[in-house]
C-alpha cells in the first residue's frame, strides 16, 4: 500500500470543494462551543464563510495572543470546545505556559499519515524519545504509532546510556525524536560497541538539514520529517519524493504577510496560518508564527495536495530550540530576576549542527556567581540549558531584538 488513504491522491479541485464545504459547519461549531470565537466572530454568519476569500476576512489569532488570552481565562482562553472529563483525556503545558487539550479520539494529532509516509507500519517497535512530561510531544507521536498498529517504547528524553542499553535489549527498528538526539544515540552506541537496530526514523522539533539526513542514510536509517504543532497537530509532512512537505488532508493553510491576515502571492514567503477541523480545539485562522511558502506543482510521489517548503524561520522573535519554543517574554523575565542585567539578548546558534543558546548580558558587575544564577533562571524558565556571556553596558546592538537566531543549515 503506497498511500495512507485515497484522499491523498484526489483531484485538487475535489479536495478544495470538500474543504470549503466543511468550513461553514466548523465556523458555526467554534462560535457555538468556544467562547473566544463567539467574541472574535461576533456578527459573522458561518454560512457565508465558504471560500478562501471569505475566510481571509476573519481575524488571525496568533500564538502570542493565545498565550495572553489563556492567562486571562484559564485553562484554554475560551478556545477549546471541551472540558475536564471523558471528552478531555489529557491536558498538556507547553512553554509560556500554553495549555492544550487532548481528547480520546484516536490519532488526535493526525500524525499517523506522516508516520505512514515515513515508512512506519504495523508491527514496528518505535523508540519514542520525545518528552512525556508536561509537553504533548511524546503523546503526539505515541498516538500516531498506535493508530498504525506499532508498539511503542516510551523512552523520553535524556539518559543516553540507558537509551542505548534499551536499544541493545529491545532492538527497535524505528526511532522517533529530534534529529540531534538520534545522532547522539548513534554516536554513543558506536562508542559502546553496540550496533543500532534503527532502519527508519521520524524526526521533528528542530531543523533537519540534508547533510544530517544523508549521514543517517549512510548508517542505514531512512529518516523523514514533518511540520506539526501542539495546537494544530500535523500541518505538513515529508514524503519519499523529498521535495517539500505535503499538507495534511484536514487543514486549510494560508500564507499571509507577517503581522497581517492578508494572503501573499503564491510562492512568496509569509506566515503560516492554519484553520483546523478539530471539534475539540477548533482553531480558526491560527497564526503559527512560522514562515514558509507554497511550492508550485504536485509532488512526484503522487500525492496531490499543496506542498510547502517547510519551516523557514519565525515571523516573530519566538524561536524553537531542541523542540521547545523560547519566547521573548521568558528572556525578559530572566533579566527581571537579575537587576544586575542592564540589557539581555539571547543568541541561538548551532555549532556542529547542535543547537546552543547564549544569553549576552550587559552588566557592570560580571561575576561567576551571577553567571550561575542567570543560567539557573534560563533553565527554569525555558526548560533548556543556556550559556551566559557578559559584556559592557551599551555594547549590544540597539535593534530591539531579544532573541537572535543565527543558526545556519548549509
Amino acid at each position: 500500500m503506497t498511500y495512507y488513504d485515497a484522499r491523498e491522491t484526489r483531484d485538487p479541485a475535489e479536495r478544495e470543494r470538500e474543504l470549503m464545504a466543511r468550513l461553514p459547519a466548523q465556523i458555526a461549531h467554534a462560535k457555538a462551543n468556544a467562547p473566544a470565537f463567539a467574541g472574535l466572530l461576533e456578527g459573522v454568519d458561518p454560512a457565508t464563510i465558504a471560500s478562501r476569500e471569505a475566510l481571509a476576512r476573519l481575524p488571525v489569532t496568533r500564538k502570542s495572543e493565545l498565550l495572553e488570552r489563556q492567562k486571562a481565562a484559564r485553562p484554554f482562553g475560551g478556545f477549546a470546545a471541551t472540558t475536564w472529563g471523558a471528552g478531555c483525556r489529557r491536558v498538556f503545558a507547553s512553554p509560556g505556559p500554553l495549555y492544550e487539550p487532548e481528547s480520546a479520539r484516536p490519532d488526535y494529532y493526525r500524525l499517523a499519515r506522516a508516520f505512514f509516509a515515513a515508512g512506519f507500519r504495523e508491527g514496528d517497535l518505535v523508540h519514542n524519545t520525545f518528552s512525556y512530561h508536561f509537553t504533548p510531544a511524546g503523546s503526539m507521536m505515541e498516538t500516531a504509532a498506535h493508530a498504525l498498529g506499532c508498539t511503542v517504547f516510551p523512552a523520553g528524553v535524556g539518559q543516553t546510556e540507558q537509551q542505548v542499553a534499551a536499544v541493545a535489549d529491545l532492538r527497535p527498528n524505528a526511532y522517533v525524536g529530534t534529529p540531534s538526539f538520534l545522532r547522539i544515540i548513534l554516536d554513543k552506541a558506536e562508542e559502546l560497541g553496540i550496533a543500532p537496530s534503527f532502519t527508519k526514523a521520524f524526526v521533528s522539533g528542530e531543523a533537519f538539514p540534508p547533510a544530517l539526513r544523508d549521514a543517517f542514510a549512510a548508517r542505514g536509517i531512512a529518516a523523514f520529517q514533518a511540520y506539526a504543532t501542539a495546537d494544530i497537530g500535523l500541518i505538513a509532512y515529508e514524503t519519499p519524493a523529498r521535495e517539500g512537505m505535503v499538507l495534511d488532508e484536514d487543514v486549510i493553510l494560508e500564507i499571509v504577510r507577517p503581522g497581517t491576515g492578508d494572503p501573499v502571492a503564491a510562492g512568496e514567503v509569509g506566515e503560516v496560518v492554519v484553520t483546523t477541523f478539530n471539534p475539540d480545539y477548533p482553531l480558526i485562522r491560527f497564526g503559527t508564527g512560522d514562515l514558509s511558502a507554497v511550492m508550485p506543482g504536485a509532488s512526484p510521489c503522487g500525492r496531490t495536495n499543496v506542498r510547502i517548503k517547510g519551516w523557514m524561520g519565525r515571523a516573530d522573535q519566538t524561536t524553537k530550540v531542541k523542540g521547545m519554543f523560547v519566547h521573548p517574554g521568558q528572556i525578559a523575565e530572566v533579566a527581571r530576576r537579575h537587576p544586575e542585567i542592564v540589557r539581555a539578548r539571547l543568541v541561538v546558534d548551532n555549532p556542529d549542527l547542535n543547537d546552543r543558546m547564549t544569553l549576552h548580558c550587559e552588566t557592570a558587575q560580571p561575576a561567576e556567581v551571577l553567571a550561575g544564577a542567570i543560567a539557573a533562571s534560563i533553565r527554569e524558565l525555558t526548560k533548556l540549558r543556556g550559556e551566559v556571556s557578559f559584556c559592557t553596558p551599551g555594547s549590544l546592538v540597539n535593534d530591539g531584538k531579544v532573541i537572535d537566531d543565527v543558526r545556519k543549515y548549509d
